[in-house]
């Protein structure tokens, strides 16, 4: 079912509620949150946190308050975490940890797969030392964005975790796309966040709600992450109106997931066949698909997303000849076979 009569492709945060979420915003039942007496929102944490495996659980209005927040909590001003030179939290969330948090940020390369070497990560760990700030944070990603949704294993995950613990560092997992990587895996998602201090996953992106994600951890942290939500602006009172989406995408939309990695598999094999187009189609994991442009192909990413445009499809520039395509539940797989006609007419008008 095509959005706005486009074949929308730039982002599955495109989805629009379903008739279930729409039904049950409309029903229900809402307090005050900043008080903690919204039900709704109380029953939400409490399935969000059991479903990850963590103690407790914080209503958040976007994955991004979700990671300040963690960030805020696990960190003091002067603190350094450890973060992939690709990462959201380092690339696409407007320096929040730096600008708001005073924490700084130490890069090393995201791979291939989108792990950290733990070599990597022990080589930047800071010593004892005045000059330096204190290492109190390791931060994963998982799908990995900007790594073309590729998905880090349970038994990464707990080495990390592991080698963090072993240093006196905590673990943060940014899973705004956690259960694409478990449903990829066909693992239970508690294998993949239970090992953490604390995760932040989306609602509003695979999963169809319309607005939200949830932070994850151990009671105490969620104690303290709620006074940092607050300093920030995040009480959002009658929130249930929009966490009540949130239950029915955690109940309905998660084993659908497999559907949209079957498109996004589909698609790259449709672009594959383009004379002048470029995707491994072995680094499509999930529900993204990153192409590019071979270098004998006379304009540049964006041009091709504007004729894309013109024939009714939307996807989306990400470097001066790469480009993004994210397969959600909006998208069918008649549309998919559509988008990749459109996609060739584009390339060889």
């Amino acid at each position: 079912m095509s959005l706005n009569n486009y074949i929308d492709l730039r982002s599955d945060t495109l989805t629009i509620p379903t008739s279930t979420m729409r039904e049950a915003m409309a029903n229900a039942i809402v307090g005050d949150d900043v008080f903690g007496e919204d039900p709704t929102i109380n029953k939400l944490q409490e399935m969000a946190a059991e479903r990850v495996g963590q103690e407790a659980g914080l209503f958040v209005s976007s994955g991004t308050m979700g990671n300040l927040v963690a960030m805020l909590t696990h960190c003091q001003r002067g603190d350094e975490m450890i973060v992939g030179d690709q990462a959201h939290i380092y690339i696409y969330e407007a320096g929040s940890s730096a600008a708001v948090g005073g924490i700084h940020p130490r890069s090393v390369p995201n791979q291939a797969d989108g792990t950290l070497k733990i070599e990597d990560i022990k080589a930047v760990i800071r010593s004892q030392d005045d000059h330096f700030p204190i290492t109190r944070l390791i931060t994963l990603e998982n799908t990995h964005n900007r790594m073309g949704g590729t998905v880090l294993t349970p038994a990464y995950t707990r080495a990390v975790a592991e080698f963090a613990h072993g240093h006196a560092i905590k673990l943060h997992i940014d899973g705004a796309r956690i259960f694409n990587a478990a449903v990829a895996l066909n693992v239970d998602v508690k294998q993949l966040t239970q090992d953490a201090d604390s995760v932040t996953f989306c609602l509003s992106k695979g999963l169809g709600a319309p607005v939200g994600s949830v932070l994850c951890g151990s009671r105490e942290f969620i104690r303290l992450a709620r006074r940092r939500r607050k300093m920030i602006g995040g009480g959002m009172r009658q929130g249930g109106i929009l966490a009540a989406a949130g239950i029915v995408a955690l109940e309905q939309m998660v084993d659908r997931l497999r559907e949209d990695h079957a498109n996004a598999c589909l698609l790259a094999e449709g672009i594959a066949g383009i004379p002048g187009l470029r995707v491994n189609i072995a680094t499509v994991q999930s529900n993204m698909v990153y192409f590019e442009l071979e270098p004998d192909v006379p304009f540049d990413a964006t041009e091709l997303c504007r004729r894309a445009g013109q024939h009714r499809v939307k996807v989306l520039p990400t470097g001066p000849r790469r480009i993004r395509a994210v397969t959600h539940c909006w998208v069918t797989r008649e549309e998919i076979a559509e988008a990749v006609q459109a996609l060739g007419q584009c390339v060889n008008e």
